[in-house]
């Protein structure tokens, strides 16, 4: 796989991913900063490293589960896994510009 064939399953999976929203915000989880790294490999497979916004989301069951299967549904890719992670904790300045003025923090 070449580069550019990585860089643009990245740009599918990313899109894929920002139709993905918290329930207690208005913000897709992207957008919001709770997606680390998204890694794929030659097999196709993909690892996705996110948070949560805290330990005791309400979500920390189900949301992970839905960022595996929506990732799933691309064609292009033979498996997801998500791998949850605290280090380091989630922040509002891991939102992007967009989240933080849909949130009326600029």
């Amino acid at each position: 796989m070449t580069e550019i064939e990585k860089q643009e399953m990245g740009d599918k999976i990313i899109e894929v991913i920002k139709t993905i929203y918290d329930p207690e915000i208005p913000v897709d989880i992207y957008e919001l900063g709770l997606i680390y790294d998204v890694f794929v490999n030659e097999n196709h497979d993909v690892k996705i490293l996110m948070t949560l916004t805290s330990p005791n989301c309400p979500v920390a069951e189900t949301l992970p589960v839905e960022v595996e299967e929506k990732v799933k549904t691309l064609k292009e890719i033979n498996d997801a896994e998500v791998e949850i992670t605290f280090d380091p904790s989630w922040s509002q300045d891991m939102m992007s510009e967009e989240a933080k003025l849909e949130l009326g923090f600029l």
